[in-house]
C-alpha cells in the first residue's frame, strides 16, 4: 500500500475574529493564498506538480463563496491547470480535507496534494450563511419536534452528563492559556507559523507572527466573574439539568486564520528529495446525537484506535479541539487519557478556532509537538456541527 506522508505544515498566527483583529483587514482569499504560496515556496515545489488542493471553509458566503480554495490558488500564482475544491464538514472541514487528500494518495489518485483551510470570522460572522433562512426542512422538524439547539446548549448538556463543574471548566481554560503562552515564549510555534504582512489600526504595515487570542494573564478568579452565555428561560425549562456555566472564558473565541499541509506519496517525496515529517496511520469519521452534538469525538476515537491497532496509551499527544472546555474533558474522561498529553501546547480556547482552518491548524501543531518531544504517535479529533467528528492518527517519521 502507498503511504501518505506529511512533508510540511504551516499556519497563520491567529487573529481576533472581530473588527480590529490582526487579520481582519485582510481578505480571506489572501489569507489562504498566503499559506498556499508559502508552503510550495519553502519546499521548492513547482506548484504545477500539485494534483489538487482541498480546502475547508464553513461560511461559504460573501468573500468566502464561489470555491474560495480555487480563488485563493489562482491568487497565489498557481498555474491554471491546478484544480481545487472547498468542502464543509463544519468545524472539521480542513481535517476532512486532510483525510480526503491522504486517502487520495493512498488510493493512487494523487501523487501530491495540499489540504488547507481558512475562515475570516471578523469579515464573515458565524451564522452568515444561514441568516434568515430555514435550514432544517420539514423532515428535521418531524424528527426533532422540540428543535435542535446551538452548540453552547450542547456544551451545557455535556457538562451535566459528565458532572463537570464550573471550577473544572475554568481551570482547564486557564491551563490552555498558560500552556499556549509558555509554548509561544519557548518558540515552539515558530516552525509552523508563517509571518504575514497586515495593516494595523494605525494604518501601518506590520508583520503578524504571534497568536492574538492567547491571554497569558488569564486567571480562574477572572473567569469566575463571567456570566453564562446561553441561558434563556425557554432552554432552562426544556433542559432543567443544564448547569448554565458555559461562558466566553471557557469557550473558543471567534478567530481569523488559515493553514495548510503538504501531503504526498513516499515515492514522490523521495523523487523530489524531500524528507517526510509524519505519515498517516488511520482515519475515521463518526456521527452522534445532534442535540448533544459535540460528543462525536468519542465514537470517532474508538473507531480510529480500532483501525490502527493502537491503544490510547500508545498515543504520545492528543489534539482534541477545545470548542468548549467540556468537549476535551468529557473525551479524556471516557478514555482515561493522560491530562499531560491533552493539548500540551494549549488548544482552541487560547489559540483560537478559525472554523474552516482549525483541522489543519491542529494537525500542524501536532506534527511540530511530536518532533519537539520525540513522540511517535499523535491523535487528532474535533467535534463538528450536527453531531459529527473526524479522528486522525499520525506517526512521526
Amino acid at each position: 500500500m502507498t503511504n501518505a506522508v506529511i512533508v510540511d505544515v504551516v499556519r497563520l498566527a491567529s487573529g481576533k475574529g472581530k473588527p480590529g483583529g490582526a487579520l481582519s483587514g485582510t481578505h480571506p482569499v489572501e489569507l489562504l493564498a498566503h499559506v498556499l504560496r508559502s508552503i510550495v515556496e519553502r519546499n521548492g515545489i513547482d506548484p504545477a506538480q500539485v494534483d489538487d488542493v482541498i480546502g475547508g471553509c464553513v461560511q461559504q458566503v460573501g468573500e468566502q463563496s464561489l470555491n474560495i480554495t480555487r480563488t485563493a490558488l489562482l491568487s497565489a500564482g498557481f498555474p491554471d491547470s491546478v484544480p481545487a475544491t472547498t468542502i464543509d464538514r463544519q468545524c472539521g472541514s480542513s481535517q476532512q480535507a486532510a483525510h480526503f487528500a491522504a486517502q487520495g494518495v493512498i488510493a493512487g489518485a494523487y501523487d501530491m496534494v495540499i489540504a488547507a483551510g481558512v475562515e475570516s470570522m471578523s469579515r464573515i460572522p458565524m451564522g452568515t450563511a444561514s441568516m434568515g433562512q430555514d435550514a432544517s426542512g420539514p423532515g428535521i422538524v418531524a424528527r426533532y419536534p422540540e428543535g435542535l439547539v446551538n452548540q453552547g446548549i450542547s456544551a451545557e448538556l455535556i457538562s451535566a452528563k459528565w458532572k463537570l463543574d464550573r471550577e473544572t471548566l475554568d481551570a482547564f481554560s486557564v491551563q490552555s492559556h498558560q500552556r499556549a503562552a509558555a509554548a509561544t515564549a519557548a518558540g515552539y510555534f515558530d516552525k509552523e507559523i508563517l509571518p504575514i504582512e497586515v495593516t494595523n489600526a494605525a494604518g501601518e504595515t506590520v508583520l503578524h507572527t504571534v497568536d492574538e487570542t492567547v491571554r497569558a494573564s488569564t486567571t480562574a478568579d477572572g473567569l469566575a466573574g463571567l456570566r453564562p452565555s446561553f441561558y434563556t428561560e425557554e432552554y432552562a425549562t426544556r433542559f432543567p439539568e443544564a448547569p448554565w456555566q458555559i461562558t466566553p472564558g471557557n469557550s473558543s473565541p471567534l478567530t481569523d486564520g488559515a493553514s495548510a499541509v503538504l501531503i504526498m506519496s513516499e515515492e514522490m517525496a523521495a523523487k523530489l528529495g524531500l524528507t517526510p515529517r509524519a505519515r498517516f496511520r488511520a482515519f475515521s469519521v463518526a456521527g452522534d446525537d445532534p442535540v448533544f452534538m459535540l460528543t462525536a469525538p468519542i465514537p470517532a476515537t474508538h473507531k480510529v484506535l480500532a483501525r490502527s491497532g493502537l491503544s490510547i496509551d500508545d498515543i504520545d499527544a492528543y489534539e482534541v479541539n477545545e470548542a468548549f472546555a467540556p468537549v476535551p474533558l468529557a473525551w479524556a474522561h471516557e478514555f482515561g487519557a493522560d491530562p499531560a498529553k491533552l493539548n500540551p501546547w494549549g488548544g482552541a480556547i487560547s489559540l483560537g478556532h478559525a472554523l474552516g482552518s482549525s483541522g489543519t491548524r491542529l494537525l500542524s501543531t501536532l506534527v511540530c509537538h511530536l518532533e519537539a518531544t520525540g513522540g511517535r504517535y499523535g491523535l487528532q479529533t474535533m467535534c463538528e456541527g450536527a453531531g459529527m467528528a473526524n479522528a486522525t492518527i499520525i506517526e512521526r517519521i
